[in-house]
């Protein structure tokens, strides 16, 4: 199985658009609307930040009560609908139905998600606009509806993949936004994915969960999470394929576990600022939660991704990041590696052991802290637990963005 990145084959029984309807200042796509021709099995996982978001409450609610009939998914840009109490409920709702007038469904069957600045009411006349234009203009451009998610993204991020199986082939298709405040549970991103495969709800809610557990939340930019992080994995079995099986639900994770890696790589490659893209490969740790605790200490660290972002091989604080993750780690017990690129099946120039520094050449060290992708081996020695998160570094430009990110 191949991924077609940087663009989505079409899924059958879906239809997708991105318009500009008023939300944005600057004239820029900032509503999409993703449609099923019939009732689809939809699955989600969404933010556990306490401060939920109207559009995640409300979608909660809906796949609880109608997870087997949903039919479109609407996303705004430009507004977070956060932190608006029952008007924003009342909006969020009122999303929904203006979706449902124009399709012809019922309300219960649109799911909505939003994203932009807190604390702001949705623009309801843009948003009514924003269903006028998108619901006459539905086609397969994937790319303009992930462009009208976008909030300081500088790309579209959307990925499909076919899926071959002993009853044919079926499509995944996803797209996702996210650049900055990105951290586990989840990072803090919009993402929705379509597949014209047919699976049961306790398949499609297992298989959505343990992707976004190996994907989405083990990315870091900047440590925090959002209000309003949603995932979606709607299945309307178009395809006239069914997932039912070992061997068929093995493939569909496969495949899936690979589309939501892509889009979460490509969040972090995108994040505000980003200037270098770092893989932590923890290996050996107590046990895989210890591991990915350490990763995201380690990863969401100011001064370590201060370090890389100055070309700065300073082992000491990535140490003592893992030392403060609050698990089981034995800076006597422990090594550290740094190679060039995203991964490597060579662990790389040691820089550190039993405790002290390695023996090796900063220069050396220095050389492959320049490359744009780095990766960072640790391991614990103190288990079999193991996770590789991905992070980046932390430049100027991250702070002129959030400095004035509502002005």
């Amino acid at each position: 199985m191949m991924l077609n990145k940087s663009s989505a084959d079409a899924v059958a029984g879906f239809q997708v658009a991105g318009v500009h309807g008023g939300l944005k200042k600057d004239g820029a796509l900032d509503f999409a609307l993703l449609v099923s021709e019939c009732d689809c099995v939809a699955a989600g996982v969404f933010t556990r930040n306490k401060v939920k978001a109207a559009p995640v409450l409300l979608d909660q609610q809906r796949l609880a009560e109608n997870p087997a009939s949903i039919r479109a998914v609407a996303t705004n840009s430009g507004c977070a609908n956060a932190c608006t109490g029952a008007v924003g409920m009342d909006n969020a709702r009122a999303t929904a139905s203006l979706v449902a007038d124009a399709l012809g469904i019922a309300a219960e069957q649109v799911l909505v998600m939003s994203t932009g600045v807190i604390g702001a009411h949705l623009p309801m006349p843009a948003i009514e606009r924003g269903v006028e234009l998108s619901s006459a203009a539905l086609s397969d451009d994937w790319a303009a509806a992930a462009a009208a998610i976008m909030t300081t993204d500088t790309r579209p991020k959307l990925v499909s993949a076919q899926v071959e199986c002993a009853g044919g082939s079926y499509t995944i298709a996803g797209m996702a936004k996210g650049a900055g405040m990105i951290a586990p549970d989840m990072a803090t991103m919009l993402s929705v994915i379509a597949t014209d495969a047919a699976l049961e709800l306790g398949d499609l809610q297992h298989a959505l969960g343990a992707a976004t557990q190996q994907s989405f939340n083990r990315i870091v930019v900047d440590g925090d999470t959002s209000t309003n992080d949603t995932v979606l994995l709607l299945a309307n079995g178009r395809s006239g394929v069914t997932v039912a099986g070992a061997e068929d639900l093995a493939a569909f994770q496969a495949a899936l576990d690979k589309l939501t890696r892509y889009l979460a790589q490509e969040i972090v490659r995108d994040g505000e600022g980003v200037t270098k893209f770092v893989t932590l490969d923890i290996v050996n740790a107590a046990t895989v939660a210890d591991a990915e605790r350490i990763g995201q200490t380690i990863g969401a660290s100011l001064l370590t991704k201060s370090a890389f972002y100055g070309s700065d091989a300073n082992w000491g604080r990535i140490v003592a990041a893992a030392g403060r993750a609050g698990t089981a780690f034995d800076p006597n017990r422990s090594s550290l590696w740094v190679a060039a690129g995203e991964s490597s099946s060579q662990p790389g120039l040691q820089i550190f052991a039993g405790g002290m520094p390695a023996d090796y050449q900063e220069a050396d060290a220095a050389a492959i802290m320049t490359e744009p992708a780095m990766t960072f081996r640790l391991d614990c020695g103190l288990g079999q637990g193991s996770a590789t998160i991905w992070t980046c570094d932390i430049s100027h430009e991250y702070i002129s963005i959030n400095g004035d990110y509502r002005s």
